[in-house]
């Protein structure tokens, strides 16, 4: 996956996505999803991940 692919991506990312951009399951996305200090956002039942959280927490995870 390419930057201008995450840039074409929506603002609020599902699982399949954050899976795709993390190159991992969807299955362990989801996984991470639910765990603490991961930026999910839970809108009822539907869990989604601000693009622009989800690329801050892996340049934090660098540090």
């Amino acid at each position: 996956m390419t930057n201008a692919d995450i840039d074409r991506m929506p603002y609020t990312l599902n699982a399949q996505q954050v899976a795709e951009i993390l190159g991992i399951a969807k299955n362990s996305a989801y996984t991470l999803m639910h765990s603490e200090g991961f930026p999910t956002l839970h809108i009822g039942r539907r869990l989604v991940v601000p693009k622009e959280k989800l690329l801050q927490w892996m340049d934090d995870q660098l540090e």
